[in-house]
């Protein structure tokens, strides 16, 4: 079991946010934090430690091309394969896929919510006037 997690800070106009970058078992799941002023390494790491494991994961895609196969890597080549993956700019695409499909489906849960607690304030005016009815009958 091979667990690749990645961490991408960026300026996001006005904020600094985050992007936790997960691959696991062939499942890519994403998550974007918003740190609002640039963090520092300190809080960085920091964040890292005490709240990665409470972050609201996007759902799992899962892709044949995060299936990764433990090998040895040359050192140089990693160090540069590192390198220009801190010099590159803004978030990759399937990043920019998975945010989506996390927001779209909290929409949805937030949509269905909405709805129950408005018709369950409807119920609560209905039975409301219906006692106001058979009260106002009960007088006369």
């Amino acid at each position: 079991m091979v667990t690749i997690i990645k961490l991408t800070v960026l300026f996001d106009d006005p904020f600094w946010i985050g992007v936790f970058e997960n691959i696991e078992n062939g499942e890519y799941n994403v998550c974007k934090v918003t740190f609002g002023s640039e963090p520092k390494d300190e809080e960085t790491y920091e964040f890292i430690l005490k709240k990665f494991y409470h972050l609201n994961f996007s759902s799992p895609i899962l892709s044949d091309e995060f299936k990764s196969v433990e090998r040895k890597h040359n050192p140089k080549r990693l160090q540069r394969s590192i390198r220009k993956e801190v010099n590159a700019k803004g978030i990759g695409t399937k990043a920019q896929i998975a945010m989506q499909l996390q927001h779209e489906q909290s929409k949805i849960i937030r949509k269905q919510k909405s709805k129950e607690q408005k018709e369950q304030e409807e119920q609560k005016k209905f039975e409301l006037r219906k006692k106001k009815k058979l009260e106002k009958h009960k007088g006369h």
